[in-house]
């Protein structure tokens, strides 16, 4: 099963993903702001990261809502991250939205709330196996 970086900062999201997830098998890894996410991704390669967008860049910094697409870009530029699939978790998918995903790199995007959950594992083995 492939190997998934949660970035994400909000507690019950945490439980609520990592419960599920590995109930299917999957190995999670949590990072809960983008500095970690960055450390996170070079030290482990995982196979696949889900992303929030709205996160904070630190352990001591508040979530800004542009901070998971500034990571992605990061990631996606960088040679040793760049092939680790990207999936955005979001509430916010009008097309300017998706618009802004794309171009940052994601790969694809999840609705918040997820439901019902099969989209996401679907979704993660499409590209976890394009990995």
């Amino acid at each position: 099963m492939p190997r998934i970086l949660l970035v994400e900062d909000d507690p019950d999201n945490i439980s609520l993903m990592t419960r599920l997830l590995a109930h299917h098998g999957h190995s999670i890894s949590v990072a809960e702001h983008v500095a970690a996410a960055w450390d996170k991704a070079l030290a482990e390669q995982p196979d696949l990261i889900l992303m929030d967008l709205e996160l904070p860049a630190g352990p001591d910094s508040q979530p800004d809502p542009h901070a998971g697409l500034e990571a992605t870009r990061r990631l996606k530029s960088d040679p040793r991250t760049s092939g680790i699939p990207v999936i955005a978790l979001t509430a916010h998918t009008m097309a300017q939205h998706r618009e802004r995903i794309a171009e940052a790199g994601c790969d694809d995007l999840q609705e918040k709330p997820i439901f019902p959950f099969q989209h996401l594992l679907d979704k993660i083995s499409r590209h976890a196996g394009a990995a």
